[in-house]
């Protein structure tokens, strides 16, 4: 029997990356998907987002495990679109008991220098639309009264501060009250809340012309080696990054039982990138 066997999972950003990954894990582990994905491109992401293609194989990915899966295009700043796709889960797949509000963006400028359509895009995904993320699924999963698990997607950005994304840091430091209050707000009804907060993870988002760049400002046109030696040294442990698969293994901790009384935490994944010092790797 899996660690979350017989539970219903709604995961934002799904296609891909981290959302794919936690989708995939979940459902090794016993659990049913309702997977949830823009598929498109946005105005101001200087990277390129899914597509419906990858929500496909996520798809695909999930029921290779003989797990049911709900795959939907939907936006998360679409609050009735999102209570449509809870609305199906709870008829087709019998409630939900896990939320992994995990869809966002990026991009990136100075804070005088950013747009308005950069502050508003980016604040409206990774913060608004985490909060109708949780609006759409909480009515339900406190009429089924079975307790349940909520894990918001922050980033070690959520804690501190990070030059050249203000809108994106004070997002996810939103996030992270956001989740805070949810813990007091929703602990009557033993529904549990919690965040994530990684540092640089190995995905589209991270690896792309424009970030590298981003990290790399004295040189011209960076490579993925020569960012990966600059992320490396955003880590206390000699790696360049994590993984998915290492994040996704803690949102299945936050989302089984083997975590029934942890609430209201941050749960740092940084490879000890927010130590206070660090030794130069030999």
């Amino acid at each position: 029997m899996g660690r979350v066997s017989g539970k219903v999972a709604l995961i934002t950003g799904a296609a891909r990356g981290q959302g794919r990954a936690h989708a995939v894990r979940l459902a090794e582990e016993g659990a049913d998907i309702i997977a949830v994905d823009v598929c498109s491109q946005l105005g101001t992401v200087p990277y390129g987002l899914a597509t419906p293609e990858d929500l496909v194989q996520t798809t695909k990915l999930v029921e290779e495990h003989d797990r049911r899966v709900i795959a939907r295009q939907v936006d998360v700043r679409d609050l009735a679109g999102l209570q449509q796709v809870v609305a199906d889960g709870v008829d087709e797949l019998g409630g939900i008991d896990i939320v992994v509000a995990n869809a966002g963006i990026g991009s990136f400028a100075p804070v005088w220098e950013l747009t308005e359509e950069q502050w508003n895009e980016t604040v409206d995904v990774n913060l608004t639309g985490v909060w109708k993320t949780v609006k759409a699924a909480i009515p339900s999963m406190i009429e089924a009264g079975k307790g349940g698990s909520i894990i918001l997607t922050s980033s070690l950005a959520g804690l501190v501060a990070f030059p050249n994304l203000g809108h994106y840091t004070a997002a996810k430091h939103g996030v992270t009250g956001l989740m805070r209050n949810l813990a007091v707000e929703l602990a009557p009804y033993n529904i549990r809340a919690n965040s994530l907060h990684p540092a640089i993870v190995h995905t589209d988002m991270t690896h792309n012309d424009a970030i590298y760049q981003l990290f790399l400002p004295h040189l011209s046109g960076p490579s993925r080696a020569e960012a990966e030696d600059g992320y490396r040294g955003m880590h206390g442990l000699n790696i360049s990054g994590l993984e998915p698969i290492d994040i996704a293994n803690m949102v299945l901790f936050l989302a089984s039982d083997e975590s029934r009384y942890i609430t209201g935490t941050t749960q740092v994944l940084d490879a000890g990138g927010g130590a206070p010092f660090k030794i130069p790797h030999m």
